[in-house]
């Protein structure tokens, strides 16, 4: 019998300069070596990453790469219109962006791995609307997206038929990928580098800790009042156009610590009693390394957290986006009822390993159905 050729595949991703996103693409450039990854935008750092595998155009040029991130309709063009003959799988990365409505050829497997739906078009519209967090630009930003919602919302649940299957990175954005998309979709959880901070140590875990960019939807301020309130140690790391009034705000037990680097941050995170994740995201993956640490995690009740805050054995939630809310779940805290190390062991079940074995066998699955 003659072997199987090896499968043609192409990567699809909507654009490649930094986060927890661009590693889900990373992994799969290691199940997949030889696939083109196709993107809208691509930094220097990501294109010499992926084994300059990278697959740009005219969005890669500098006018079109200030104007994308404002006019979404140049990025539906350009992904619309990516030709995919000769591809027998198609693996769109999408979140915010439009790379899950390429169109692959009939006959061409498709499937979708789905960060979100398009947070400003669906779930968190209202939130953007407030705040679209592009400083003076905020004015004719809401203006644009009051305006422009409802094509593009039109359009986005269209793209999100094409796939053959859906991919959702958490339970939490399953259920959205039901209500507001109409799919089924399976759960395969992001990968994250857990090898980093695994076994990681400091003198004491002597302070708690919050890691992120300083944005609003973060809710840093509302940690760093509670902690104000109680009067507990919180190291706060990060940067971003809050910073300087979360400077201000914290009181003498909050320190903050701008200028971390990769290698600093294990020690950092296995110094603190508990990890304070107070967001509503689609995944986070600063919590599951925090745990990969050993570190507890008290965080908010609510998206990818659900998936890997365990009460009582990798941390405790706190219910509402509110000082009151998280300060009666410091109270509630007591450090030594976790254990670092089964803290530590539960989250290797989201290691880069173990995403690329389950997507390996999803596909292998979907394609001895076909």
């Amino acid at each position: 019998m003659a072997e199987a050729r090896p499968l043609k595949v192409a990567i699809i991703h909507d654009w490649l300069y930094g986060g927890g996103a661009e590693r889900v693409v990373e992994q799969l450039h290691k199940l997949y070596p030889e696939a083109p990854i196709y993107t809208s935008y691509c930094s220097p750092e990501w294109r010499q990453r992926l084994d300059n595998k990278v697959v740009t155009g005219w969005l890669q040029w500098w006018l079109f790469a200030k104007l994308r991130r404002f006019i979404p309709f140049l990025r539906i063009w350009w992904f619309t219109h990516l030709d995919l003959h000769g591809y027998d799988l198609v693996i769109s990365s999408s979140g915010n962006g439009e790379a899950r409505g390429v169109k692959a050829p009939k006959g061409t497997l498709h499937i979708s791995y789905c960060h979100s739906p398009v947070h400003f078009y669906w779930r968190h519209y209202d939130q953007y609307l407030r705040q679209p967090g592009f400083g003076i630009f905020n004015p004719p930003a809401r203006l644009g997206l009051r305006l422009l919602v409802g094509p593009l919302r039109k359009w986005d649940y269209k793209a999100a038929q094409r796939a053959d299957y859906v991919i959702a990175n958490s339970s939490h954005i399953q259920a959205d990928i039901k209500q507001f998309y109409g799919r089924d979709s399976v759960v395969i959880h992001p990968p994250v580098d857990i090898e980093r901070f695994k076994g990681a140590k400091a003198p004491a875990r002597d302070t708690f800790i919050t890691v992120g960019r300083q944005v609003p939807f973060k809710k840093t301020d509302v940690i760093i009042e509670a902690f104000n309130q109680l009067k507990l140690p919180l190291s706060v790391i990060g940067r971003g156009p809050e910073h300087e009034r979360l400077r201000a705000l914290a009181g003498p037990t909050v320190t903050f610590h701008d200028n971390v680097s990769d290698q600093e941050m294990p020690t950092y995170i296995a110094g603190a009693k508990a990890f304070i994740f107070g967001s509503f995201e689609d995944f986070g993956v600063a919590p599951v390394e925090a745990m990969a640490a050993g570190t507890p995690v008290i965080a908010l009740r609510a998206g990818g957290a659900l998936d890997y805050v365990e009460p009582g054995k990798t941390g405790q939630f706190f219910d509402e986006q509110t000082v009151e809310s998280l300060v009666g779940a410091l109270k509630n805290f007591n450090e030594n009822e976790f254990n670092p190390e089964i803290i530590e062991k539960s989250a290797f079940g989201f290691s880069d390993s173990v995403f690329r074995d389950k997507i390996n066998r999803f596909v292998s699955s979907v394609i001895a159905r076909r």
